[in-house]
């Protein structure tokens, strides 16, 4: 994992954090919720990973006018043999962008996220498996609200993790406009699908001491009690996904074992989109992460 990270930062300038979570979803085989304002690199980055591990990699602008066959697939009539064919659609790959995925309807963001969820498509009665790996990285706008179709609590809860995308510093700037400006980098294979496969296989053997889930069932429980800033806490789905992470973390930092900063660490970026907060935090203008920041002090490894 070391070759494909020096290889992206070729090409990706600064987002450290985030290109760690996209690497920590990879080998935790999850998907991705990432939040940003246009411009800071999220599309080129999925793309740059694809090209390094020798994937396949597609891009869906999600609208209001996409429907679901636009994304898995449909069958489609030839009138020269009288037969219907199957066309599979664009989520059959192995890095998928679904780019403002709050812009279309509820049943699209369905078939992506029953996608997401199984790995297979169902396309008149025949099932049809996506490939392995399959990692979803789906993207939101923060600023713009108008015409937007807000994922419900129940899908959200489905991806392993949400990252905030922030601005790089003048520095990273710099260098973005200088490679941009200059020479086009065209980044090298250094992996394949099958080793990630193998990757994967070896960070599940990661050892994760009973404390440390312990810890995790804690954090996940405190968020359900009643609180006058949450309407609603976070599932078992949150404490599963928090010690996967944390694991893939680990095995990413160079160890076969994970400690509690792996879990410190993952934290905000697996809670983040778990909680619904209550009329009286929006009204204090509170966010889940101040929340988050609340909940850890409060409860220690």
């Amino acid at each position: 994992m070391e070759r494909v990270l020096y290889e992206v930062k070729k090409t990706v300038v600064g987002q450290d954090h985030f290109l760690e979570r996209v690497l920590v979803a990879m080998l935790a085989n999850g998907h991705l919720l990432v939040e940003g304002v246009p411009g800071l690199a999220k599309t080129l980055t999925v793309k740059t990973l694809a090209a390094t591990i020798r994937g396949t990699f597609r891009r869906i602008q999600f609208t209001p006018d996409l429907v679901p066959a636009d994304l898995v697939g449909t069958r489609i009539y030839n009138q020269k043999t009288g037969d219907f064919a199957t066309s599979l659609g664009p989520v059959f790959c192995n890095l998928l962008l679904a780019d403002e995925i709050n812009r279309a309807p509820a049943k699209v963001q369905s078939a992506l996220l029953e996608v997401m969820q199984e790995r297979q498509v169902t396309i008149a009665g025949e099932t049809h498996k996506v490939p392995n790996p399959f990692l979803v990285m789906a993207t939101q706008n923060p600023i713009e609200t108008e015409g937007t179709y807000a994922l419900p609590e129940a899908q959200v809860d489905r991806f392993l993790m949400k990252v905030l995308v922030g601005y790089p510093s003048e520095e990273e700037e710099f260098v973005i406009v200088e490679r941009v400006t200059g020479s086009a980098y065209e980044p090298f294979a250094v992996a394949d699908t099958a080793q990630l496969l193998e990757l994967q296989a070896q960070c599940r053997k990661t050892y994760v001491e009973p404390a440390l889930i312990q810890y995790a069932v804690r954090l996940a429980a405190t968020t359900r009690q009643p609180d006058k800033y949450l309407t609603y806490g976070a599932s078992p789905r949150a404490s599963i996904h928090m010690i996967e992470c944390a694991r893939a973390l680990a095995f990413l930092r160079g160890r076969d074992y994970a400690l509690p900063q792996d879990v410190i660490d993952i934290v905000p970026d697996v809670l983040r989109h778990r909680l619904v907060l209550s009329y009286e935090a929006l009204a204090e203008g509170l966010t889940p992460d101040e929340l988050i920041k609340r909940l850890m002090q409060k409860v220690r490894p």
